[in-house]
């Protein structure tokens, strides 16, 4: 009877320090997980009215305005509600995939030479098609005449 015993107490003890292990992994993952990535890049663009120069012989130039570096993620995908995974995130670059439900997805590379000049390259799908661009966007004044 001692033996068992023994191995009941080896196996408690084992117990618990690998829940105390996973308990201490979790602590330090929790702040790891919460946090995300900011695309903190984006946010140095400045807001205004921009002009987007597709490299595509004959397309035209897109303009919108803009509040935020973000809205240029999804040129293909815009206003759309789409799950968003940071896969670099630099001081002067970043890259995102995104994936719209029953719309589509992408991926884009935007890389940021000054706060009113960025360079993009997308693809993906949209609308069942598929999409791949390269293009300049370019700050051309403030929104709506302000």
């Amino acid at each position: 009877m001692a033996r068992s015993e023994n191995v009941v107490v080896n196996v408690k003890a084992r117990m618990r320090i690998a829940g105390t292990a996973a308990a201490a992994m979790l602590a330090l993952a929790a702040p790891a997980m919460g946090a995300g990535p900011s695309l903190a890049m984006l946010e140095r663009i400045d807001a205004g009215q921009w002009e987007v120069r597709y490299r595509e012989a004959g397309a035209p130039p897109q303009r919108m305005c803009m509040s935020s570096g973000q809205a240029l993620i999804q040129l293909r995908h815009p206003g759309a509600a789409c799950e968003r995974f940071v896969v670099e995130d630099g001081s002067n670059e970043v890259v995102v995939q995104y994936t719209c439900r029953g719309r589509g997805y992408g991926r884009t590379h935007i890389r940021r030479e000054t706060s009113r000049l960025v360079q993009i390259d997308s693809r993906g799908i949209a609308n069942g098609l598929p999409f791949e661009f390269n293009a300049e966007a370019r700050r051309t004044g403030n929104c709506g005449g302000a």
